[in-house]
């Protein structure tokens, strides 16, 4: 058996193969764990963005991600071979799913409001959803489209809940326009990934992918990397960037991407909606913030569509 298939094979089977309840469920837990980890990312990268610039940030946490993945890479598959007509491919989701992502999401977030920006991203299953059907990658059940509405609902409430409304002015319109764009890059990237998942694992797309797009990434950022003050930085900064380097980024990208390798990615769509419900819960606990029972209904919805969606049967 190739070793490029084996460590699939090993956690749920073949890929048309049904797995056992055990298996698959704990292909959920996996996820659930992911939506945790970027749900408290949050307040952890706020936090050092007070001490460090968006673009030097980006830039020293993407290149540590990508070292990271690179070494897990060769000590469980011991080459980093793609074949010569995947290059462009493997560019082109590294460009959309790292370099411009994350460019539009640093600018979005800089000038719109957690409200507006937390509702736009929520819609990233949408586009998922749309795109994988228009495209023909993947087969979009009744099931999935009514967990997705029951997702977006919840996140609906727990906007509303939160007190905080959305703001449609001419200042955060700029902010709004940059911020939708990520759902856009965030689906390109997932469903235009799918059909490479048949040729090489998860650690091997992501490690390549998140390397090569980290480059453009870090040499836009050089003026802001020679223009911070390093030696102001805290070690709670520095601890920050390690865990959302390590974790957010490197660990969360390829259980992104095992996700959409074995149950598809309109069902690891949804887990993005599980995000802000961990944002908002760790908000709660870690800053003291209030969670009204109208967020607490929302956050209920989302977790009822993924038990839905998790009963159905993948197509």
């Amino acid at each position: 058996m190739p070793e490029k298939w084996r460590q699939r094979d090993e956690f749920m089977g073949t890929e048309n193969s049904q797995a056992p309840p055990k298996v698959h469920f704990s292909v959920h837990l996996m996820l659930i764990a992911m939506s945790f980890v970027w749900g408290i990312n949050f307040p952890i990268i706020k936090g050092a963005l007070a001490e460090l610039s968006p673009l030097s940030f980006n830039a020293i946490r993407f290149s540590t991600a990508s070292l990271l993945l690179l070494v897990l890479l060769y000590f469980r598959e011991k080459n980093f071979s793609i074949r010569r007509g995947d290059i462009s491919r493997f560019i082109l989701l590294a460009l959309v799913g790292n370099t411009v992502y994350q460019l539009f999401f640093i600018h979005g977030i800089a000038r719109t409001t957690a409200s507006n920006s937390s509702l736009i991203l929520a819609t990233t299953p949408i586009f998922i959803v749309l795109l994988s059907s228009i495209l023909g990658v993947e087969k979009i059940t009744k099931s999935i489209l009514q967990s997705i509405i029951i997702s977006f609902t919840g996140i609906i409430l727990v906007i509303a809940g939160s007190g905080k409304p959305l703001v449609l002015t001419d200042q955060s319109l700029l902010g709004d326009l940059l911020t939708i764009a990520n759902p856009v890059c965030w689906a390109t990237y997932t469903v235009f990934s799918k059909p490479m998942l048949k040729e090489y694992t998860p650690l091997k797309l992501t490690s390549l992918t998140m390397t090569i797009g980290t480059i453009p990434l870090v040499l836009l950022s050089i003026p802001s990397l020679n223009a911070q003050n390093w030696n102001s930085v805290s070690t709670q900064a520095w601890l920050g960037l390690a865990f959302s380097a390590f974790f957010a980024i490197g660990i969360g990208y390829l259980m992104w991407y095992t996700g959409v390798s074995l149950i598809g990615s309109a069902r690891t769509a949804l887990y993005e909606n599980l995000v802000t419900v961990f944002a908002v819960a760790s908000a709660w606990i870690l800053l003291s913030e209030n969670m009204s029972p109208v967020q607490i209904i929302g956050a209920s919805f989302v977790f009822i569509s993924l038990y839905l969606v998790q009963r159905t049967k993948q197509s």
